[in-house]
């Protein structure tokens, strides 16, 4: 690995913090969040059905609509250039169709193995328990929440992740569905105005076993 690429990783991985406070002036284009997200949808997603959904408040009017739902999260919603609302959409199989298609399409499955999988797939995912869904719909979405936050620190912004909030009030404060549209996780974007807390974390070898 080159000292490029490897002083990249540096930064992406070793460098990431969890920033609470943003410099107010820096705004992210809405065409540089969709590249951020297209590239934090390449995560991995269980048998593809890719149930993440986002919601980018970046407006003021947005953002003071969301400030009473973030607790003690405050700061982050008021100097982040955005805050990124991340929900995993428990009918995401109804997108089988269309992602099986385009996978078809572009060259990457036949047709015969897209119809067996999604006569497979497809009862699999009707039948689940809502518990089971939402044990699936939040991994995944976990997955790419975390990816977009090493995207972000790639695009040269920092992140930090928002656990502390209304959960039960997310989905319909942004006209979403809230049976349907199950909130995972904020994440505020933005450049750094310090440069955060270095935090620790136990050694590998005290959490993982050899077999």
């Amino acid at each position: 690995m080159s000292n490029v690429k490897n002083n990249d990783f540096n930064d992406v991985v070793f460098g990431r913090r969890s920033i609470r406070a943003y410099d107010e002036t820096v705004k992210i284009s809405q065409a540089e969040m969709l590249e951020m997200i297209s590239e934090a949808t390449k995560a991995p997603s269980s048998v593809n059905m890719q149930p993440w959904r986002f919601v980018v408040v970046e407006s003021e009017e947005a953002k003071a609509k969301l400030l009473p739902l973030v607790r003690f999260n405050g700061s982050q919603n008021n100097t982040s250039s955005a805050m990124v609302l991340i929900f995993g959409d428990m009918q995401c199989h109804e997108y089988g169709e269309e992602i099986y298609g385009q996978a078809v399409a572009e060259g990457k499955m036949p047709s015969e193995v897209r119809d067996q999988q999604l006569a497979a797939i497809l009862p699999f995912y009707e039948n689940f328990s809502k518990k089971e869904m939402n044990d699936v719909v939040k991994i995944d979405a976990s997955l790419a929440a975390m990816q977009f936050m090493l995207v972000a620190r790639h695009h040269g912004y920092d992140t930090n992740a928002i656990g502390g909030f209304e959960a039960d009030q997310l989905a319909e404060a942004f006209d979403m569905d809230k049976e349907r549209y199950v909130p995972v996780m904020i994440l505020s974007v933005g450049k750094a105005v310090d440069k955060g807390y270095e935090s620790v974390r136990l050694a590998s070898e005290k959490i993982t076993t050899f077999k």
